[in-house]
């Protein structure tokens, strides 16, 4: 649906995402779904609350997941039968 949104998340992020990152996604996120760019004076107020409440639910979202399989350590050399 919103292909410009880029995943946030590690380990494609290499770092967490910052709040200007995540409250641009949210504007994208309600830009596309209310087919406004920017709203017109009458519809400011609950545009930009859409923002705050999108880009609160993506922070806390970002902040609850466990990413498991990230980068893994180099394997561990087979021991040699009866070395060290």
């Amino acid at each position: 649906m919103c292909r410009s949104i880029k995943t946030l998340r590690p380990p494609v992020l290499p770092e967490e995402a910052t709040e200007e990152e995540i409250r641009a996604a949210a504007l994208q996120y309600v830009r596309k779904v209310s087919g406004f760019r920017a709203p017109a004076a009458h519809n400011r107020e609950v545009f930009e609350h859409a923002v705050e409440a999108i880009a609160a639910a993506t922070a806390e979202l970002l902040g609850g997941l466990e990413v498991r399989g990230g980068a893994r350590a180099p394997a561990a050399t087979p021991a040699t039968p009866g070395g060290a």
